[in-house]
């Protein structure tokens, strides 16, 4: 091998170390690694989400970025914005953005916790239980009336969902849409 070709090796693999070590990093600060939502996950999530839906949409924790695009692409009228915290994870959104952009999709390196929800008409989340935990006070207090939000896996403690599905496969894996209520009504 050529010193050109060597020196390209192990800047390759410097490259993917970092970039495994990067998930690592934002695993344990998040307390979640990025994971993508399976496609019959996707399709559920989706089918639960009009698509005229309009306003803006949340992607929190988007990872890969496979639930981000799928969203752009089935609700064109809307703004999707789509948090990741992972380094590599969103630089592949970011590459895969540039290669096939979407024009409603914006893409926000920032904790999710960072957000506003005030002005959202829909949040989707692929979630840990503490995650869903800290966040289910802030829906409460800043999504708008009739805001949807879509839970992949894990429920908002405290609400009760307007719709469950449970998918087919070995883990019966299920999909949990809320509708935000008038403020004066309880969860």
């Amino acid at each position: 091998m050529s010193t050109t070709g060597t020196l390209l090796f192990l800047l390759l693999w410097a490259l993917l170390l970092a970039g495994a070590l990067s998930i690592v990093v934002s695993t344990l600060r998040t307390g979640i690694s990025p994971m993508p939502t399976p496609a019959r996950v996707r399709r559920e999530l989706l089918a639960l989400l009009p698509p005229d839906t309009t306003g803006t949409v949340l992607e929190l924790g988007a990872g890969w970025g496979h639930l981000a695009f799928a969203l752009a692409d089935h609700c064109p009228q809307a703004r999707v914005i789509a948090y990741e915290l992972s380094w590599l994870p969103f630089q592949f959104m970011r590459l895969r953005q540039r290669l096939s952009p979407r024009a409603n999709l914006e893409l926000r390196p920032e904790d999710l916790f960072s957000a506003s929800f005030q002005d959202a008409t829909c949040v989707v989340c692929y979630l840990f239980p503490g995650a869903m935990a800290r966040l289910a006070p802030r829906f409460e207090a800043e999504l708008p009336e009739g805001a949807r939000i879509l839970s992949h896996t894990f429920a908002l403690r405290g609400w009760t969902p307007t719709r469950t599905v449970r998918l087919g496969d070995l883990y019966r894996t299920p999909v949990y849409l809320y509708v935000v209520p008038p403020r004066a009504a309880s969860r």
